[in-house]
């Protein structure tokens, strides 16, 4: 993988490349950023960086050995960790490590989701077990096959079974010598903080529009007007943007069934919120976040309506009528709560939250949030 390669984050990128020309490589970098900015890419673009034999300022060669093997993930000094469905014969990353190659050399910009639906096992929680540790700590305690580092990458610790984390702390406190660790993961809040608190952050930013925008014109052949709609829906998220390219069916969908539920919440029409729940509920969990993204959207596009320039909503169409008319209920005297009670629903979501008790309890919410009428502003 090379820096090149990967969208944006300039940033991100001279500050590795620097750790790696002043030889000061921190041996435990933990990458936090949002699914679809990166920072799996990243990890495996610094690996690169690192081994590479001809190395410029600005990037890898691509072209010497070590840059191919690890073009291909397969140097014998870099190691996976990453989230599994357990089953009698998958134990362990090794188990998956040919098809975990393909799916990120198809996509480096894989999200968790597609990484679980390429092994067809999206009804399972998929986890990194106890098992995993043991399996680290073997393989880091041999000898380097070419010399230099190695190197551990650990996508989404944060899925990592809590005894397996606990048996990884020593080893990130004293490692062997020559020994780097990348932790690259979309939710710091749920690793446990002995493990932060070991390693050096490394903020990967959510990529902006403009950036996402560019990419889909260039790579994709999309009009400007259909890729600025897609890199809004994405919120920062490429790998969200590309799916939404095959999907704007399902963008279409989200705007019915959010315009139904709005309108079925403000008055409160049980029948007709109950029918959007119908609907909502037999979507996968995965497509109940994404539809809450969608509410957050526009929800933000509502707030650009009533407090910025009108002329940086970025909607078109039916979008654009629906927020034109639906602005007018999210105002500041509830869009904070409206927002904090869509972020802990797509939280319970993900905690396995029955999806009709949450989406009724929000249709609650939501009726009590639309009816607050808008603050008197005191002269």
């Amino acid at each position: 993988m090379l820096f090149r390669n990967i969208l944006g984050q300039d940033d991100v990128k001279q500050r590795l490349i620097q750790s790696v020309e002043g030889n000061r490589i921190p041996h435990a970098q933990l990458m936090l950023g949002a699914e679809g900015s990166g920072g799996l890419a990243l990890a495996v673009a610094y690996a690169q960086y690192i081994y590479c034999i001809n190395k410029t300022a600005q990037d890898s060669c691509g072209i010497c050995p070590a840059c191919q093997k690890c073009q291909k993930l397969v140097h014998p000094d870099l190691h996976f960790v990453f989230p599994i469905a357990l089953s009698k014969d998958v134990r362990q990353s090794d188990d998956l490590l040919a098809d975990f190659r393909q799916s990120f050399i198809r996509d480096p910009y894989l999200s968790l989701q597609s990484w679980v639906a390429d092994l067809g096992a999206e009804n399972k929680q998929p986890v990194i077990p106890v098992e995993e540790s043991g399996s680290i700590l073997r393989k880091l305690s041999f000898t380097t096959f070419e010399g230099g580092y190695k190197i551990m990458i650990i996508w989404l610790p944060e899925k990592m079974n809590h005894q397996a984390a606990n048996k990884l702390l020593k080893i990130l406190e004293e490692p062997p010598n020559k020994t780097l660790f990348l932790l690259v993961t979309e939710q710091e809040d749920q690793l446990l903080r002995t493990i932060v608190s070991r390693t050096q952050l490394i903020p990967v930013p959510k990529l902006p529009d403009s950036v996402i925008t560019k990419a889909l014109i260039e790579h994709a052949g999309m009009t400007e007007e259909d890729a600025v709609k897609l890199a809004f829906l994405s919120d920062g998220n490429y790998s969200a943007a590309r799916k939404l390219l095959s999907e704007n069916e399902q963008a279409a969908l989200y705007l019915k069934l959010f315009q139904e539920w709005m309108r079925a919440c403000l008055k409160f029409d049980a029948r007709k919120v109950a029918d959007v729940i119908d609907d909502l509920a037999p979507l996968k969990r995965e497509k109940h976040k994404e539809f809450l993204r969608y509410a957050l959207g526009i929800l933000r596009e509502c707030l650009l309506m009533n407090y910025a320039d009108p002329s940086q909503v970025r909607l078109r169409g039916e979008e654009l009528a629906f927020v034109t008319k639906f602005s007018r209920f999210i105002h500041a005297g509830n869009c904070e709560r409206f927002i904090e009670e869509i972020n802990k629903a797509a939280y319970a979501i993900e905690r396995n939250a029955a999806p009709k008790m949450l989406f009724m309890d929000l249709s609650f919410k939501a009726n009590e949030l639309l009816n607050i009428p808008l603050p008197v502003m005191s002269v």
